[in-house]
């Protein structure tokens, strides 16, 4: 009985000490249930052309950036994005809610470059909905360390990258004016990017129109090569990436006073319907 009671005592003794390591710690760094997730390799700063996104616009609200009087003519921010080399990437990795009050200095510039298209509150890791930058940090910014330490610091960088490194003016530099409904090569779009940048950028299309164009970071902010794989690790048909010539369209938005309030339904980050191109 006495030996009984010495082995449980020292079963206790061995988990307080693996406690006091550090080893009980997971939950610290990874969601209830969910399992760690190591560091990440790469950011992705994931920008939205309006023309193709709002062309599908049907109903209006206050937070969608689709319907404002005058359409937006630049590529917006979708999201910073931290990736693996292998073509997967980290999600949800902190437990901590999105606070609007952080990066209330910020907000004026969040609502012209870094706008929702869409009218739906969007999901979070945490908060259950959200706004669109909630979702973005929840889902993102919390896999962005050690780069990002918190919330205020990943739109910030995310803000930073948008302004220095401007696919807009990028692409008009090179010949390519947007939104005037030309078509263009897509490899001259590519090389205009990639001798702009120092790149490879990521294409993503829908219906032969840009939607998605993606500039690739190391951790220190540096340009890199995106993937030239798909993100979703084969679960993007080859015949759906961008084709041969590729437009970036206009739109006509639709007037606020005219919305019936209708909500609709936003797909997460386009990570799984997209389909992607890249050099």
């Amino acid at each position: 009985m006495a030996t009984a009671t010495a082995r449980k005592a020292a079963c206790v003794l061995v988990v307080w000490v693996l406690v006091a390591a550090g080893l009980g710690s997971v939950s610290a760094r990874a969601p209830l249930g969910r399992k760690p997730q190591r560091e990440f390799d790469y950011f992705a700063l994931s920008l939205q052309w309006p023309g193709t996104i709002c062309a599908s616009t049907r109903h209006c609200c206050a937070s969608n950036g689709c319907c404002r009087s005058e359409p937006l003519q630049t590529f917006t921010i979708h999201g910073l994005w931290p990736d693996y080399d292998d073509g997967t990437w980290p999600a949800c990795c902190r437990r901590t809610q999105f606070e609007m009050d952080k990066i209330l200095p910020l907000k004026d510039m969040l609502d012209k470059y870094w706008p929702s298209l869409y009218c739906s509150s969007s999901s979070t890791c945490f908060s259950g909905k959200g706004p669109f930058w909630a979702h973005e940090w929840e889902k993102h910014g919390t896999c962005s360390a050690p780069v990002v330490q918190d919330e205020l610091q990943y739109f910030t960088i995310a803000l930073d990258l948008y302004f220095k490194y401007n696919v807009t003016e990028m692409l008009s530099s090179g010949g390519i004016q947007i939104s005037n409904g030309k078509e263009y090569a897509l490899s001259d779009v590519i090389d205009t990017i990639k001798h702009a940048f120092g790149g490879s950028p990521q294409m993503v299309c829908k219906k032969g129109s840009i939607e998605e164009l993606r500039l690739c970071f190391d951790k220190e902010l540096k340009p890199r090569d995106c993937l030239t794989t798909s993100l979703m690790n084969g679960s993007v048909s080859r015949t759906k990436h961008c084709p041969q010539y590729i437009t970036l369209p206009k739109y006509d938005p639709l007037v606020l006073a005219n919305s019936t309030g209708e909500i609709m339904t936003q797909f997460d980050d386009f990570e799984v319907s997209a389909a992607i191109y890249t050099a």
